[in-house]
């Protein structure tokens, strides 16, 4: 009998699992695949390494101006996927050593819900069943791969398959314009792929802050990467993707060595028997409110499985309300001020309201913007005027910092910066007075919010 059973090892489940066995819960988790999640073993670790290996790359290839002048520069796709494997290893040992610090048991394979035993959940792995008093659903999602023609070829890649290639492509067609196909795009076209992103949207990177939008896009376009926006895609043939523009009659081809599919991810709601406890779900998500808790007494959900914001901290942040509420404690999530980021190169980062989210719900803003070039960290490691901005929305009548949008340079990094702000609701008096280290580039935070003159 436990206390709790996690059903999923992501950074929502495997936070979750840890928070609670601190907690003093007996706890057991489920994970099917490997500790860590997507996250870890197909998304955001890996991706991240491919990305710095790209950097490297760059600025051994345009050391020029910085005094640095090397001989043979060279990648070599087949060590990147090598380094990336060992971390991601070393990382997911890291996990299961916690894991059994904390005296969590852990067990592999798919969990199914059976229906209840009186007041006692029931979870099936194999022909292994576990009693618990309480479940946190955190399943996670999986990448969606449209019924297209020519769907099905080995070449034909989800970010899991992408991330194992052991050369550069010499033409990559990326299928979405969202965050896991601009990060991967953007690093193939740096290491020598010919890229092309198909976009069925008028514009790319989502919800992203139109001004942001448009410095990310010039650079990418600035780097080799054609997009097709307003364009969706009708067949894949042999190593070709067939799409029609909106409004440009005859369909177009182009050729792909290698298609990358990346037009979003579903929760992982199928069979793992939720209807055997009656759980709501909508729209194949999980539905849940600001604490974690689902329509079912005793049941929780965190992450990605409830289609909202599917981000790995918010994942982490979901659990640690959802064992908070469990032991009777105050919590609740508030996804207004769970931070994006876009790890392309320049990266891009917000948190809180955009100017006309926050004009529509009634604030009287003012916007306050400044270049990166303000700074002298960035010139001294950029060595350019690149495009770049920092943009905080503010609310006229309180002096409240409702958002911060940047791009540029560590924006990754300096976004950490403003999530307390925001969490806070810290006035333009508040960030007057903190002091921030100079020269960084997150002063650039504090001074544009004191050029706004409020």
């Amino acid at each position: 009998m436990f206390d709790l059973i996690v059903v999923g090892g992501g950074p929502g489940g495997g936070d979750g699992a840890e928070k609670a066995a601190k907690a003093g819960f007996k706890t057991l988790l489920i994970e099917k695949n490997a500790l860590g999640g997507i996250c870890l073993n197909e998304g955001c670790i890996p991706s991240k390494t491919f990305l710095y290996s790209a950097k490297l790359y760059s600025h051994a290839l345009h050391g020029e101006q910085f005094g640095v002048t090397c001989g043979s520069v060279a990648f070599n796709m087949k060590t990147v996927v090598e380094r990336k494997n060992k971390i991601v290893q070393t990382l997911r040992k890291s996990s299961e050593s916690s894991k059994k610090r904390l005296g969590i048991d852990v067990v592999k394979g798919k969990a199914s819900f059976l229906p209840k035993k009186g007041d006692i959940f029931q979870v099936q792995v194999g022909s292994d069943v576990f009693e618990g008093k309480r479940i946190m659903i955190a399943t996670g999602s999986e990448a969606i791969r449209p019924p297209l023609p020519g769907a099905d070829q080995d070449f034909v890649m989800t970010n899991r398959e992408i991330l194992e290639v052991q050369s550069v492509p010499g033409k990559l067609v990326v299928i979405g314009g969202g965050v896991i196909g601009l990060e991967l795009a953007n690093f193939f076209v740096e290491v020598g792929s010919k890229v092309t992103v198909i976009e069925l949207l008028l514009q790319i990177a989502g919800p992203l802050d139109n001004e942001l939008r448009q410095i990310l896009q010039k650079d990418l376009e600035k780097k080799g990467i054609t997009f097709k926006l307003r364009s969706k895609v009708t067949s894949i043939g042999n190593h070709t993707v067939t799409y029609e523009t909106e409004g440009q009659g005859a369909p177009e081809t182009v050729d792909a060595d290698v298609v990358l599919m990346s037009v979003g991810r579903r929760p992982n709601t199928k069979d793992i028997g939720l209807e055997k406890l009656n759980v709501q779900v909508e729209r194949g998500a999980v539905v849940n409110d600001d604490r974690g808790r689902t329509n079912i007494p005793g049941v929780w959900a965190a992450g990605d499985v409830n289609g909202k914001c599917m981000l790995a901290h918010k994942a982490s942040r979901e659990a640690a309300v959802c064992i908070a509420d469990m032991a009777g404690k105050h919590d609740r999530m508030r996804l207004e001020t769970v931070p994006s980021v876009i790890y392309t190169h320049p990266e891009v980062a917000s948190v809180g309201l955009k100017d006309e989210d926050a004009e529509a719900q009634g604030f009287d803003i003012a916007v306050a913007k400044m270049p990166f070039t303000f700074s002298g960290r960035f010139w001294a490691e950029t060595g350019s005027g690149e495009r770049s901005l920092c943009k905080v929305v503010i609310d006229k009548s309180t002096r409240r910092i409702l958002g911060v949008h940047m791009a540029g340079l560590y924006s990754s990094e300096i976004i950490a910066i403003a999530v307390p702000i925001i969490e806070n609701e810290l006035r333009v008096e508040d960030v007057e007075e903190l002091v921030f280290p100079h020269p960084t580039v997150g002063e650039l935070i504090k001074e544009t919010i004191v050029s706004s003159g409020l």
